[in-house]
């Protein structure tokens, strides 16, 4: 382990609960202790949160349920210092791909990088390798060295330290262009060599990847328990693909199942990350229905819960309702657990089926608590 910048007995509560092996969701009641925890520590130990609580007229003493924590939107990031601690200390400093405002990158100061491996791990290995094990892993995703403040390059890195078998790589550039060449080489080898791998990479730089392999003729077909992981989507890109489309065309250039095709939905503001459990379901509850897509869904972790609200209000909607989601995540200890985004979604019976980033101008609900939030700041400092 790493040394961290605090110790705490919610942090050893958190790592041990972890470790667990099962996957039900928490008893509300532990939940909600935990949340309340987390939620004192903040209070206590992040100045602008605190500051924000304060403000509203909260208090850990007068609020008892997580979900009347107040959320912090996600935008907070790219203007404020949203950390328990001095910024100084963080262990790793994740920036936002600025790909949708390059002026305003957001900023995740992580204070304790055993909280984020801790919840990365179980969670990537539950979605993605089920049965254990190693595997070859070839990333479309760049090597955290050429993007150190990447923190979907470092969750790659660890991965393949962790779960890897030695013989995968990294095959994108700074810019997360593929390395063509060198990866279809990775992939024949893979095939004389009868290995299952795991592709992973952004819809960016795959859809790249397989305008190249379609103009050179390349195809293959990756041996039996192969898998893709595909992320990112094309936030702020000057192309966009249906997903139908982009799955079917990977399927078959790479011969491996659009059922074994997992899409994993994670944001540089939280260490928890968010997959369709396509490898862990039934087939027809993971969604086989329709090229394997229809009824897909993504779920949350022991440790997160989610909702989706009401855009204006910010009211909670129940099964089927469409709106804005809203995070809970333990693992972000270290700087505020209770995030607003501005991603739409679907709720379900125990996940979330995600529609994309909200159209046109901030949510209503997400613009007034930014301007609580800031308001807070400048009573503060006489601004």
């Amino acid at each position: 382990m790493t040394e961290s910048v605090y110790s705490t007995p919610m942090r050893d509560r958190l790592l041990e609960l972890f470790r667990r092996e099962t996957w039900a969701p928490l008893p509300e009641e532990e939940f909600n202790d935990l949340a309340m925890d987390a939620f004192r520590f903040q209070v206590e130990k992040n100045p602008v949160y605190g500051r924000f609580v304060e403000a509203r007229g909260g208090s850990p003493g007068s609020i008892d349920r997580w979900t009347d924590i107040p959320m912090v939107p996600t935008t907070a990031f790219k203007r404020l210092p949203l950390v328990c601690g001095d910024p100084a200390s963080a262990q790793a400093v994740f920036r936002t791909s600025g790909t949708t405002s390059p002026h305003a990158r957001g900023v995740h100061y992580v204070l304790d990088l055993d909280l984020y491996h801790g919840a990365l791990l179980p969670n990537f290995r539950r979605h993605l390798l089920p049965e254990g094990g190693k595997i070859r892993i070839l990333s479309l995703v760049p090597d955290a060295g050429l993007v150190p403040e990447s923190s979907l390059g470092h969750m790659m890195k660890v991965v393949a330290w962790a779960m890897g078998d030695g013989d995968g790589g990294f095959f994108a550039g700074e810019q997360g262009l593929p390395l063509s060449g060198p990866f279809q080489e990775a992939l024949a080898r893979a095939v004389r060599e009868g290995t299952p791998v795991l592709v992973a990479g952004t819809a960016f730089a795959v859809r790249h990847w397989l305008d190249v392999a379609r103009e050179s003729g390349f195809r293959v077909v990756l041996p039996p328990g192969s898998r893709v992981m595909e992320t990112g989507g094309f936030k702020g890109r000057s192309r966009e693909v249906p997903r139908e489309g982009l799955y079917r065309e990977l399927s078959d250039t790479l011969g491996v199942p659009i059922s074994r095709i997992v899409n994993e939905y994670g944001m540089t503001e939280m260490c928890s990350q968010f997959y369709e459990p396509v490898l862990v379901d039934e087939p027809a509850a993971a969604g086989e229905g329709a090229g394997g897509l229809a009824g897909r869904r993504h779920v949350p972790p022991p440790w997160v819960r989610t909702q989706v609200l009401d855009p204006v209000t910010l009211e909670t909607l129940g099964p089927g309702g469409t709106g804005i989601l809203a995070h809970f995540d333990l693992s972000n200890l270290g700087s505020v657990c209770h995030l607003l985004t501005e991603d739409l979604g679907v709720a379900t019976r125990d996940g979330f089926r995600l529609l994309g980033r909200t159209p046109g101008s901030e949510p209503r609900g997400c613009s007034l608590t930014m301007e609580a939030l800031m308001e807070s700041q400048r009573s503060w400092t006489g601004g």
